[in-house]
């Protein structure tokens, strides 16, 4: 890298982070006035919020907002270099402007892998802390699936609880049939059956079994361990469970629901694609960025700072619609997360044509 590329580079860098640390500091104080009452009432200790809750918080907020403070990085240091009439020197000097752009690209790929590193890797774990302060002191992210639940756990095998105790592990009017094509080959029934951590098996109380081959026969008994394919997480429901999955869990987890049939893999097929295709708009918002505010304009900095807002929030929102057409079934997954992405490669194209050169 030359000198005019550490130049910016740096500037690039160090803007985005010291504007996202000045914008942590005043979301936390902000958080903590809203949540205080949470933390008092229910016994919550300082290390545990700063420690379990904030330091967590740090990660998801940097990748959170990362979209936007990029492309407000990008527009005001830029910006300021238009003011100053730096880059018209640049370009008069014989550098073109592809040149001119290289280390915004290389400072863009840099906080592109960043953004992908925590977005798959470093905040689920962080996340699954962070989770269960809030779960804890804050929100109940753990709830039921109601009454009459119904899981498939394998091919052919079915489960049916009338309701399940979440503390206790308890499935009460426990049910599975197996079935053999359209032919129910088994069938189990108990008044409930409770799960044992330790072994990770059931324990069917008071149970009743039919086997209908070779020929139909009953068995009535008190007590049974089993081991099935049925897990506690089965029955109930946690509130936006793949933020405590990374890439490979995600992926895995989609796998596991396709095999016990169930069709409730859309919101996580969305979130997989998105953690790929997101990171990338870093590097298309920093296009738009560079290309739009190296013209020196009358209105400044100001003029620049506005219509890079609009184009940033324009994206969210944009990522938003194509997630609500994902979810009812108009896009699929990969289209949803990507079309973003697209649409503003095709504006930034057109800012990358208009540029001064």
């Amino acid at each position: 890298m030359k000198t005019l590329d550490w130049y910016i580079f740096k500037k690039y860098i160090g803007t985005f982070f010291f504007s996202i640390s000045l914008l942590i500091l005043i979301v936390i104080v902000f958080d903590v006035s809203e949540n205080i009452d949470s933390f008092i009432k229910n016994e919550a200790s300082f290390k545990e919020v700063v420690l379990h809750y904030y330091i967590p918080f740090i990660p998801y907020f940097i990748n959170l907002f990362i979209y936007l403070f990029v492309f407000i990085s990008v527009i005001f240091f830029t910006s300021k270099m238009a003011g100053h009439t730096e880059i018209i020197a640049i370009l008069s000097s014989g550098i073109s402007f592809k040149r001119f752009l290289r280390p915004y690209i290389m400072a863009a790929i840099l906080l592109s892998m960043v953004s992908f590193y925590l977005g798959n890797f470093l905040i689920p774990k962080t996340d699954s802390v962070r989770r269960e302060f809030k779960d804890k002191y804050i929100e109940r992210l753990t709830k039921s699936s109601g009454s009459n639940i119904h899981v498939q756990i394998e091919k052919g095998v079915y489960v049916y609880v009338g309701n399940f105790d979440i503390k206790r592990k308890i499935a009460y009017k426990f049910s599975m049939e197996k079935f053999e094509g359209n032919t129910l080959t088994y069938k189990v029934m108990s008044d409930k059956a409770v799960y044992d951590t330790i072994n990770g098996t059931w324990t069917l109380e008071t149970y009743v079994e039919r086997f209908m081959y070779p020929e139909e026969t009953m068995i009535r008994g008190r007590s049974k361990d089993t081991t099935i394919m049925l897990q506690p997480r089965d029955l109930y429901n946690i509130k936006e469970e793949f933020e405590e999955m990374n890439l490979f869990e995600i992926r895995n987890h989609i796998k596991d629901l396709e095999l016990k049939g169930a069709d409730n893999t859309l919101m996580y097929r969305i979130e997989m694609h998105k953690r790929i295709a997101s990171p990338v708009a870093i590097i298309i918002l920093t296009v738009i960025g560079a290309s739009l505010s190296s013209r020196k304009v009358r209105g400044g900095m100001g003029l620049h700072l506005g219509i890079g807002i609009v184009i940033t929030f324009s994206y969210i929102l944009f990522m938003e619609f194509s997630r609500v057409f994902a979810l009812s079934g108009m896009f699929s997954p990969f289209i949803a997360a990507w079309l973003p992405n697209i649409i503003f490669s095709i504006i930034g194209i057109y800012f990358l044509v208009k540029a001064p050169k």
